[in-house]
């Protein structure tokens, strides 16, 4: 059974840091993405960031190019999200996801559809 586990989320003055963690379960094999999305309250959900954990290629979302990056420590199942430059409105519930299709055609790694296991989320909260 996957399972992925999200951590991290605090509060955090505009501007500043935080890193997000994924810990994840239950794989298979390396074939498989993993994705944070985010849900600000009245909001559609978005994703942010993803990362092929087979061969570490990452995508990002357009509203956090520049500012947030995607890594993994395979020895600890484990993918990051380290959040720099932070803005109010990047204020939200951070998800985990994982999938073992999303990867494999153009444009779909964002598409919350093609996940089918998912983290509890994590609260970032982004003080102005």
């Amino acid at each position: 059974e996957v399972q992925l586990q999200a951590s991290g989320g605090g509060l955090v003055q505009a501007g500043g840091s935080l890193r997000l963690s994924c810990a994840a379960s239950g794989f298979s094999s390396d074939d498989h993405i993993i994705t944070w999305f985010r849900q600000a309250p009245g909001k559609e959900r978005e994703a942010v960031s993803g990362i092929d954990y087979g061969d570490g290629s990452t995508y990002l979302g357009d509203s956090v190019k520049g500012r947030f990056t995607m890594s993994r420590d395979k020895a600890k199942n484990t993918v990051f999200l380290e959040m720099n430059s932070l803005k109010p409105e990047d204020t939200a519930v951070y998800y985990c996801a994982g999938s073992y299709e999303a990867h494999k055609y153009a444009d779909t790694w964002d598409k919350a559809d093609e996940y089918n296991y998912w983290g509890q989320g994590t609260l970032v909260t982004v003080s102005s």
